[in-house]
């Protein structure tokens, strides 16, 4: 299915959240989701399901001054 991930278009077999980061490579990674604008909860992924043209957006945490 064709979504936008931190808005660029992506190819993906995926169907819930939870399973885009498992195919993304962020499983082991502590970060940031929302699904078409919406914040995702870690323990709501698995249930936040992925439909064409759905916009999720990635973040990982930056240490820094």
């Amino acid at each position: 299915m064709r979504i936008q991930v931190n808005g660029r278009p992506r190819e993906v077999e995926a169907t819930t959240l939870e399973a885009l980061l498992r195919e993304l490579g962020y499983e082991d990674q502590k970060v940031g989701t929302a699904l078409n604008q919406e914040f995702v909860r870690d323990k709501d992924r698995r249930n936040a399901r992925l439909q064409e043209g759905d916009a999720v957006e990635i973040v990982t945490p930056r240490q820094g001054g």
